[in-house]
Parts: C-alpha cells; structure tokens; sequence
C-alpha cells in the first residue's frame, strides 16, 4: 500500500502549507500515540531544531500524544542522532523530531525513531497513517498524558560522543573549526570536541529561528573553508542543520565529502581489524570510492538514495559502514543511524593514531569529476519519457565505460536530479548540461 504522507525520510514540507501544519501536527501525535501507546506508564521523546516552527510543531505533537494518554519528554534543540540515541537509553516508547534537515527555515517535517532507536518500518508508518484519517478521541481525564523536560540530555549525549573515540586518545594539540550551521548542534558539537582536548574556533553557533543552514553548514562550506585558512586550523567539521550529515575540510581548504569520509573510515577499520561486511553506499556514491575500496579488497554495495535504504542493506549484509557522498554516515558499531559528530570523531581519532593529516587520508581515493543539477518541478514528471530516455542513453553513449547517468526525482524536495560522472571534467560539464536542457524540454511541454 502506498504511503501518503511520509516519504524516504519521514515527513516534510513548507510550514504552513498542508501537511506542516499546527492541526495536522496535532493529529499526528495522537495518531502516533495510537500506535506507541502500551496501556502502561509511557512516554515519547520531542525534540526539534532551531526552526523558528519548531515551537508551534512541539506544542501540537505535546497536545496529540496527551489526548492519546502518551507522556512526552521534551528534549528542546537537540541533534536527530542524538534523539535517536535517547530514545533507545531512556527507554522511551518512541522518538518524534521536529526538523527538516538540511532545508531552509521556512520548511519544517517530522522523523521518527523506534524504541530501538532505528527508523520506523514501513509498516508502522503505514499503521500511523491509518489512524490519521480517522476522528480524534480523548482519553479520559485521569489517562491523559504528561509532559516534562529532560534536562540533562545535552550531557547525555555529549558523553555517549566523547565515549566514541577509543579509550586514552585525545585532540590535545588539533586546531579544529566547528560549523553548526546555526542548527540543533550548536550547544552540542563545541563541547565535544573542546572535552575531548582541542582547540575549537566555533562558527554557524548564533541561532536565531530563521538562519539554519544559511550561509553556513554541510551544503555550504565557503565559511567554513575561509575560517581554515585564516585561523591555519587542521581541519573543519561542518554539519548540518540536525546533525546528522558531515563534510569536512583539510588544512588545505580542500572540501571532504562524504564518500571520502567513509573511505578514510573503512581504512581505519580495516587496519584496526573491526571491518566486517561490505561498506554500503548508494546510487550517487562516487566511482572513484569503488576503486579505492577495491584495491583493498573490500566490496561496495549502492543503495537507493536514502539513509534508511543504507541501514537496510546494511542489516541485510552484516555490514557497519556505509552512507551518502552527501554526509550521512552511519557507523553501525558505535550508533544506530547516521550521525555527523560521531562520524566525524571517527576521521579525527584515525588523524590522531596515524599522525597522518586529513588531506593524506583521503588521498587513496581519487574522485571522479561528478556533476548534479537539480531542476525544480511543480508537478510529478515521469523519467521514462521517450525524449528524456533518449538524452540518458546518449550520454551514456559518449561517456562508455568511464562514467555514470543517474536520473531520479527527490524524495524531500520537488527537484528532479541529475548527475552525471566521467574522467573528464569538460565532458562530464558538458553532458550534465545537454541532459539538464533535454529534461527541461520534458518539464515544460
């Protein structure tokens, strides 16, 4: 069956437009405390970004999961991975976040975590759907659920970092710039990395409910370069808006992504003996990390764009490592979902025992030129359109067997991408131009 709300990462729009808005919130928590509610004394976690939205949306899950006679536990800003780490040590029923990730400030959505901290299934948000379409009804007066604040969970989580890094090793000594991108991070990730010994110059950390992600952050690292070069840093770690994504950038200045993380990672691993499994990427994992995790005889599996399509091929193959070249990065044998400090952690702890720099690391892997335009639609195109089928099989054409074409459409925005991959910049440019121009031709007749 179809879903028709929560698309490959839960639930996500413009604030204000249906359906992120306060009356369909409201019955979305009460939808979900259908579905968590266990007849006992129990409880879901909220926690948001720093969304000016964010309020009005906590206020109105707090009042559906009461009316359902679920306790909430509000945690205020806090990281997605964090919440998901919460979610699992509190014992809580579920985790609710409030966040639309790396999206401007003006959008908002939820996500939610199993009691397990993983995402939900399929399944269960099928089963939360179900009930969306049905009338509200409130418990009775002496079932209604209770809210509180946990007040202690920004240490929590801070501590469950720090524990990530192995036992006597520290930053001591490491320059280290910090992009919160003005998000949930901002109380969070200084505190980490300063605890754990470095010297930290702190940028993207003045959150004013409109600034999320703008100008700062894992989408757009100029800032983050500059603050590098200026201040002669080692390195700098920009995450997104809720924490769970990572690009990092090298003394040099030189952006590292997220394809490079992982494979910088995999080599950890496998000289320390802990690799098991595959590493999982995904369709728009760069050729270039292929290579390089061949030459050390470790397989690449692709996904599906998507985290959780990651961790389900993860699971699926007994993997621990996998992600997207966009930053998410999921290290299943310190966490339960992607997380952009405790990834980040992992790179800086290899600098630390190697004494190699950052931009040595990731030197095993050389990148494939890869282009992506992202074309935005009002309405739902379909990719099998003879004229765009064409334009791929072209490209493909010319490109051979030194290159990649990948169309799809996004499952958090209304955009159309399209990337394309080869040995040659000009010809990679060139292509993705006259494959954008063909789509457009699509989108407009």
């Amino acid at each position: 069956m179809t879903k028709k709300y929560f698309g490959t990462d839960g639930i996500r729009g413009k604030v204000g437009v249906p359906p992120i808005t306060p009356d369909f919130l409201l019955k979305l928590g009460w939808a979900a405390g259908q579905v968590f509610a266990d007849g006992g004394h129990n409880f879901v976690l909220v926690g948001k970004d720093t969304r000016i939205s964010g309020y009005m949306f906590e206020s109105a899950l707090e009042a559906g999961l009461t009316a359902a006679g679920v306790g909430t536990r509000l945690l205020g800003p806090m990281p997605t991975p964090a919440i998901a780490y919460l979610t699992r040590t509190l014992h809580a029923r579920a985790g609710i976040v409030i966040s639309a990730s790396h999206n401007p400030y003006y959008d908002n959505g939820i996500k939610f975590f199993s009691s397990q901290g993983t995402k939900l299934s399929d399944e269960i948000e099928r089963k939360i759907e179900m009930y969306l379409d049905l009338p509200i009804s409130t418990v009775e007066s002496s079932k209604l659920g209770k809210a509180k604040r946990v007040v202690d969970a920004a240490g929590r989580y801070i501590e469950f970092c720090k524990a990530s890094v192995p036992s006597g090793l520290d930053f001591e000594g490491m320059k280290i710039v910090v992009d919160c991108a003005n998000g949930a991070t901002y109380q969070i990730a200084p505190h980490v990395f300063e605890e754990l010994g470095a010297q930290v110059i702190t940028i993207g950390a003045e959150p004013n409910g409109l600034n999320i992600n703008e100008g700062y952050g894992a989408t757009q690292p100029e800032k983050l370069v500059q603050t590098v070069l200026a201040n002669r840093a080692d390195l700098g770690v920009a995450l997104d808006g809720d924490g769970d994504r990572v690009i990092m950038v090298d003394h040099k200045g030189e952006v590292v992504d997220g394809d490079e993380l992982i494979y910088i990672i995999a080599k950890s691993r496998l000289r320390a003996g802990t690799l098991t499994g595959p590493v999982v990427g995904t369709l728009m994992t760069n050729l270039g990390m292929e290579h390089a995790l061949k030459t050390l005889n470790v397989p690449l599996l692709r996904a599906n764009v998507g985290d959780r399509y990651v961790i389900e091929m993860l699971a699926e193959h007994k993997g621990m490592l996998g992600g997207e070249n966009s930053g998410h990065i999921i290290c299943l044998d310190k966490t339960t979902t992607g997380d952009g400090i405790i990834a980040a952690l992992q790179v800086i702890a290899e600098i630390q025992s190697t004494g190699q720099s950052l931009h040595d690391l990731k030197l095993g892997m050389q990148k494939y030129p890869q282009v992506l335009i992202n074309l935005k639609t009002t309405h739902k195109i379909n990719l099998n359109h003879e004229g765009i089928q064409r334009a791929v099989r072209a490209v493909e054409l010319g490109l051979g067997n030194e290159g990649r074409v990948l169309l799809r459409a996004s499952g958090t925005e209304p955009l159309i991408r399209i990337m394309v991959e080869g040995c040659d910049q000009a010809n990679v440019d060139k292509y993705a131009n006259e494959l954008a121009d063909n789509v457009k031709l699509a989108i407009d007749t």
